[in-house]
């Protein structure tokens, strides 16, 4: 059936085509024909008593002309057959398919043009796919856990400790919940924002202290020290979208050191741009995690043994962009560094 929805496609491009040069041919022929009877009238040209045989004769090769347009005409739409069928595998969901049309500069383009749209939605198609599997990962997890331990709790026999074991196990995982949902929300929020508002100027310097206060429960509780090299820097931008941006990297560097290590906090001023640099004594990532710890839900520990669902990073990623700034990972000879450059703004 495909097979003949194709050729019937092809045949009705060759008809359309030849319909198209036999009207050119025909208009052409009819002006030509005004223009000789205007000729005559004004006496410039004299009828000749053969024009009817003329007439007969460009009548003839303009229906000859237009039936071997029709036949050959499988050449020069050949490209547009090729395209058509491409678009037509690719709405299929065929995104490794690829064109390579020949002739033309413009026709060259094209065929690059549309090998890198292919490639862009397999890239895209591949992380709706990582997203939805990983995203139900991390919600069946916890959902899972707090079922299994409810149930649990239904037995009479269970000790007082047992029974608070349960219960905080139950709060943990609802807790990890709500900060997915909320993560989530977030996420929705920055992706779908396109234009940075509410900016002002502010003490960043003081706002990435108030941060490292906050979670002070986090990092004594693995005897983390923190090192804050900073000087007095104002930053211009959404504060509540810096402030998420800040808690992200520096809650991500806790969460991924060892006990008794150190986090580096590093602010430095110059011109053109403000750098903050967020160093951890961790395990470092690979290479391959480097190129994707920005994706959503992506977590070098396939595991899923490491607290957290992945979407921070894409947070953080987005904020900085909002404000016209970089955000790169790099890998020290002891731990990462994730290094955040925005631009001066008067």
């Amino acid at each position: 059936m495909s097979r003949l929805h194709n050729r019937l496609k092809k045949f009705q491009m060759a008809m359309f085509f030849a319909v198209i040069i036999f009207i050119i041919m025909l208009f052409t022929m009819l002006l030509m024909l005004v223009g000789i009877f205007a000729l005559s009238q004004l006496g410039i040209v004299k009828p000749h008593p053969t024009i009817a045989p003329f007439f007969m004769f460009a009548i003839f090769s303009i229906i000859v002309g237009t039936i071997v347009a029709m036949l050959f005409s499988r050449f020069p739409l050949s490209p547009l057959r090729e395209i058509i069928s491409a678009f037509d595998r690719l709405a299929e969901g065929e995104f490794d398919v690829r064109i390579h049309l020949r002739g033309p500069e413009e026709l060259q383009n094209l065929s690059s043009s549309f090998n890198h749209m292919a490639e862009e939605l397999g890239s895209i198609e591949m992380l709706r796919s990582d997203f939805v599997n990983n995203f139900s990962h991390e919600f069946k997890t916890p959902i899972v856990s707090v079922r299994g331990f409810a149930k649990i709790l239904k037995y009479e026999d269970l000790t007082k400790e047992e029974r608070d074991e349960y219960l905080d196990i139950i709060i943990y995982e609802s807790e990890r919940l709500a900060a997915l949902a909320t993560n989530v929300l977030n996420l929705s929020k920055v992706e779908n924002q396109v234009i940075l508002k509410d900016k002002t100027s502010y003490n960043g310097s003081e706002q990435i202290r108030r941060i490292i206060a906050i979670l002070e429960n986090k990092w004594a509780e693995k005897n983390i020290e923190i090192l804050f090299d900073y000087d007095e820097i104002n930053f211009c931008g959404n504060e509540e979208l810096l402030n998420q941006l800040w808690t992200n990297l520096i809650d991500n560097a806790i969460k991924f050191s060892p006990k008794n290590s150190t986090i580096s906090i590093n602010i430095s001023q110059k011109p053109e741009k403000i750098t903050i640099t967020v160093s951890d004594q961790g395990i470092g990532i690979s290479q391959g995690a480097a190129d994707r710890i920005f994706d959503k839900f992506y977590q070098g520990d396939t595991s899923h043994a490491t607290k957290g669902n992945g979407i921070g990073l894409t947070i953080a990623k987005r904020i900085v962009e909002l404000h016209e700034g970089t955000i790169t990972v790099k890998n020290n000879d002891i731990g990462t560094s994730f290094i955040v450059d925005l631009p001066m703004h008067d």
